[in-house]
């Protein structure tokens, strides 16, 4: 929900996880950072309200300034688990499963590349992972504008990931464990009974006991038995220096739902009233702010240049006129579909794993509570002295991903994207009208993926009771063929 994971992968490249900040800005609570003005942007390029698509992003492509253990020509090519790639997913596994003593090398075209995405997360998330330090800002509150005149303030605090902070963290603790790393593109994944190699763009070849992919969404060293027919969430961000904006400054804008902004565009408003898109918005002072046109999901994907539209014609009537693009953000983000096939050859983290919330596109925090899980799955295969290999150690690492119950409170969130992708922008702002009415416990509990199948029914069942009659109406009419769909599917899960 754009805030988790969002690229525009060099495929699909992070939500959010979609997951943006420079280094200058990524340390500055509150007070105005400094921002590094060139004379070309001083009177030439800075924009008319909201008409920023003629300015171009002044940041450039980082790289971390940190020694990692490279692979040397020397080295054996032989490991216990090869990450492919190194996004917030595969470091965490990697640092996670090195801790058991189990030899690990992670495969990158570019290890110390800053990671593109912007990371919003749920504050108690990070919390409860012990990250809370990777956090550069955050929010007390959090609002949603459902329409002109009703607005949602949500005491639940919300923070931006420092992407150079989770990072070199993450680099840490794996160059303490002893994590090999190696320059190169993987091109091909082969596999024997008991072993995997990899064939990288460099001529090398590795080899492990697991292969685990965390290379992104567009991989295709994970395979399907079923059609892939995910919905998209798309969205287009910038973080911009402003003369000013409308926004309080200690809440974080979740969702804004508001279409006044289009009442001289008919066109827009007539495909917005049938796709509507929100604003996602991180003020950090009253001159900088982060802003993200957002299509929540839809099926086939909103065309890119529609949701840039939108978002000129929303920053104009916002009256907030755009001097300076420091970074911009394009993000396409499959949710929902199937899972892999479980359990497969190759093992998988992070977007191909299929851990996308399919009703919000969060994904990040997630990630980062599921690897230990895995790892802790790996260890008791590769750190043993049995070295469980082969067949039984894909079924085991696949079955920590994802068990039984897993898959069953996966086919109910996907449920829950099916019928959003039904609604209109009126039936959209009823359901969450009504969805942010329910009790915290259950709110909170849904986007954080952390509701069991039976509170799932009952938070459902509860939505349903706090819905308007225009609500009802629009559950009754549009669920029963997804409902029917999730049903069979929870039945082929448990045969």
């Amino acid at each position: 929900m754009g805030t988790l994971v969002r690229p525009f992968f060099p495929a699909f490249s992070t939500r959010k996880d979609p997951l943006l900040f420079p280094s200058s800005p990524a340390s500055f609570p509150s007070g105005k950072p400094h921002l590094r003005a060139s004379r070309s942007h001083r009177g030439i390029n800075i924009s008319k309200f909201g008409n920023f698509l003629d300015l171009k992003p002044e940041s450039k492509p980082e790289c971390l300034n940190f020694h990692l253990s490279w692979l040397k020509p020397s080295d054996r090519r032989c490991f216990d688990v090869i990450v492919i790639g190194t996004g917030p997913g595969g470091l965490r596994l990697a640092e996670q499963v090195s801790r058991y003593g189990i030899k690990v090398c992670c495969v990158d075209p570019s290890p110390l590349s800053v990671w593109p995405n912007n990371y919003g997360v749920w504050v108690d998330e990070f919390e409860s992972l012990g990250l809370v330090d990777c956090l550069d800002k955050i929010w007390p509150m959090t609002c949603v504008y459902i329409d002109d005149h009703k607005t949602k303030y949500l005491d639940r605090p919300y923070g931006r990931v420092c992407r150079k902070k989770l990072k070199t963290m993450l680099l840490e603790n794996c160059v303490s464990n002893s994590v090999k790393f190696h320059k190169a593109k993987v091109w091909q994944v082969k596999h024997q009974e008991f072993e995997s190699f990899i064939e990288c763009d460099d001529g090398s070849q590795l080899k492990a006991s697991l292969i685990v992919d965390a290379s992104g969404f567009a991989s295709s060293f994970v395979d399907y038995d079923k059609p892939r027919n995910h919905g998209y969430q798309i969205a287009h961000g910038i973080l911009a220096e402003v003369d000013n904006h409308p926004f309080d400054l200690d809440k974080m804008v979740l969702m804004d739902w508001r279409d006044s902004h289009l009442g001289n565009e008919p066109y827009l408003r007539a495909n917005n009233s049938k796709t509507p898109t929100f604003l996602y918005a991180m003020p950090f002072n009253s001159s900088l702010i982060f802003l993200e046109e957002t299509s929540l999901v839809s099926r086939p994907v909103l065309p890119y240049m529609e949701i840039k539209r939108r978002m000129v014609a929303r920053l104009r009537h916002l009256g907030i006129r755009v001097k300076r693009v420091i970074e911009d953000e394009k993000c396409l983000i499959p949710m929902g579909g199937p899972l892999p096939r479980i359990p497969q050859n190759v093992m998988a983290i992070g977007g191909v794993s299929g851990v996308v919330h399919p009703s919000t596109g969060y994904m990040v925090a997630r990630t980062m509570a599921l690897a230990p899980l895995v790892a802790e799955a790996i260890a008791e295969c590769l750190g043993s002295t049995r070295m469980i290999r082969g067949r039984p150690l894909y079924h085991k690492v696949w079955n920590g991903l994802w068990p039984i119950d897993k898959r069953h409170t996966r086919e109910f969130y996907s449920f829950g994207m099916e019928t959003l992708l039904k609604l209109d922008l009126i039936g959209t702002r009823n359901f969450f009208e009504a969805f942010f009415d329910l009790e915290p416990y259950h709110w909170h509990g849904f986007l954080s993926s952390r509701l069991s199948l039976p509170e799932l029914v009952c938070c459902s069942l509860s939505l349903f009771a706090h819905a308007s009659n225009r609500s009802r109406f629009d559950i009754v009419s549009k669920c029963p063929v997804p409902l029917a769909k999730m049903l069979g599917n929870l039945a082929l899960e448990t045969i």
